[in-house]
C-alpha cells in the first residue's frame, strides 16, 4: 500500500474521531456542562497517557522545564474546548466545523507576534478569503450573532494559541511531557471552573459512555492525523480534513434534523481555499 492512500486511511480515523467527539458532546450537554465535561475527560487522559506512556517505558521524558510555556498552552486550549462544546450543543455541527477551520488562518496572523514569524503575499491572500467565509457563515446583520456562533468563531483563536504554543514546546519536549501536563492542568482547570459553585454533576449510566468516547476519541484523532502526517506532506494530508465538514453536516441532518445550508458551504469554501493557499505557500518555502 502506498504511503498516501495509508496516510488517506489514517484521515478517515481522525475524521471518525473528530465526528465522534462533536456528537458525543452534543448528546451529554443536557446533563453536564461544558467545564464538568473537560474535568472528566482529563482524568480519563490522565489515566490512558500514563498507562501507554508507562507501557512505551517514556514516563521519563516528562520533567518540570518550561512549566509557564505548558500552563499558557493548556490555559489557551482549555478555554478553546470549552467553546467548542458550548458550541456544539448550541448551534449546527456544520457551523461549528466550518469556523473551526478558520484555526490555520489565525496561527498564520499570530505567528509574527509570538514567533517572529514573516506573513507573505501568499498569506494575507489566505487571511483574507478565509475572513470573507468568515463573513458568509456567519452573515452579520442577516442573521442573529448567537452566542453559540460567537463560540464557534472564537475557540478557532484559542485553538491557534494553543498550536502556537504547541510548536514552540516540540522543540524542547516529548509529546509525552506535552500530553501528560495537557492532561493534568486540564483536570487542575476543569476542578476549579466546575466546582467554583460546589457543584459538580457526576457520570452516570447514560452519559459514562459518551464521556468515554470523547476521552478516547481526542487522543484517537490527533494520533491518527499525527501518522498521516507522518507519511504524507501537509499539502495531501490537510485537504483531507476538509471532508469533516461534509461528514458532520450530514450527520447533523440525519440525527438532529438540522438544515444543509447552501451560505455556510460556500463560506467554507471561502475558508478551505485560504486554508489551502497557505498550505501551498508553506510547502513551496
Amino acid at each position: 500500500m502506498n504511503p498516501t492512500l495509508r496516510a488517506g486511511l489514517w484521515m478517515i480515523g481522525a475524521i471518525g474521531s473528530f465526528t465522534s467527539m462533536a456528537v458525543a458532546g452534543r448528546q451529554i450537554s443536557f446533563a453536564l456542562d461544558t467545564f464538568e465535561i473537560m474535568l472528566f475527560r482529563s482524568l480519563l487522559g490522565i489515566i490512558i497517557v500514563v498507562t501507554v506512556a508507562g507501557f512505551a517505558g517514556t514516563l521519563n521524558q516528562i520533567d518540570r522545564r518550561d512549566l509557564h510555556l505548558h500552563g499558557m498552552r493548556n490555559l489557551a486550549h482549555f478555554t478553546g474546548q470549552n467553546l467548542w462544546f458550548f458550541a456544539v450543543a448550541s448551534i449546527p455541527l456544520a457551523q461549528v466545523f466550518a469556523l473551526e477551520f478558520t484555526t490555520p488562518i489565525w496561527v498564520l496572523l499570530l505567528s509574527p507576534l509570538l514567533l517572529g514569524e514573516r506573513i507573505t503575499q501568499a498569506g494575507v491572500i489566505a487571511a483574507i478569503m478565509g475572513f470573507l467565509g468568515i463573513l458568509i457563515v456567519t452573515r452579520p446583520g442577516t442573521i442573529p450573532l448567537t452566542p453559540g456562533l460567537a463560540a464557534a468563531a472564537a475557540c478557532a483563536i484559542f485553538f491557534a494559541l494553543t498550536a502556537i504554543f504547541t510548536r514552540r514546546l516540540t522543540r524542547r519536549h516529548s509529546i509525552t511531557c506535552i500530553l501528560f501536563y495537557l492532561t493534568v492542568m486540564q483536570a487542575v482547570f476543569g476542578i476549579i471552573c466546575a466546582g467554583w459553585d460546589m457543584d459538580i454533576a457526576m457520570p452516570n449510566a447514560a452519559t459514562l459512555p459518551w464521556l468515554v468516547v470523547i476521552g478516547c476519541a481526542g487522543l484517537l484523532a490527533h494520533f491518527c492525523l499525527t501518522n498521516a502526517l507522518s507519511l504524507a506532506t501537509a499539502t495531501i494530508v490537510m485537504p483531507m480534513d476538509f471532508a469533516r465538514l461534509p461528514t458532520i453536516a450530514i450527520i447533523g441532518a440525519l440525527v438532529y434534523a438540522e438544515p444543509l445550508d447552501p451560505w455556510l458551504f460556500l463560506g467554507a469554501a471561502f475558508i478551505i481555499a485560504g486554508n489551502y493557499i497557505n498550505l501551498r505557500r508553506k510547502a513551496a518555502a
